[in-house]
């Protein structure tokens, strides 16, 4: 079985470490990044099955990341989220999907801890 890897975007330190305790105590190793950059480093050496974005970030967005990810070719399930209008997310999930993007799920913050425990599952 493959190892579960999990990587996060998501510029607001406080949220990435939220989900790296949810999703550690689910069983993934967890690699959390504060910018698009750090996350494009970080993309390789994690191979994620699993990605999280917030849409909303200083310098690139998520929505820069989503087209990042189609354009490589991601296999991994995306998780984007947003604390802004819930359109966002929305948008975001049709996009990865209009670009070929396998399981695309979206999450309004503030969320359930549930809910993020539910789609990690």
């Amino acid at each position: 079985m493959r190892e579960r890897n999990l990587l996060v975007v998501d510029d607001e330190p406080g949220f990435g470490e939220l989900v790296r305790e949810i999703a550690e105590e689910a069983g993934y190793r967890v690699n959390v990044t504060q910018n698009a950059s750090a996350f494009k480093r970080a993309y390789d050496t994690v191979d994620p099955n699993v990605v999280l974005v917030d849409i909303v970030m200083p310098e690139i967005d998520g929505i820069e990341v989503i087209r990042w990810l189609a354009d490589r070719g991601s296999k991994a399930k995306l998780i984007v989220v947003s604390g802004y209008n819930p359109r966002y997310v929305e948008m975001a999930e049709d996009l990865g999907k209009l670009h070929g993007l396998v399981e695309v799920i979206s999450l309004s913050k503030p969320f359930r801890v549930a809910e993020l425990r539910a789609v990690l599952a």
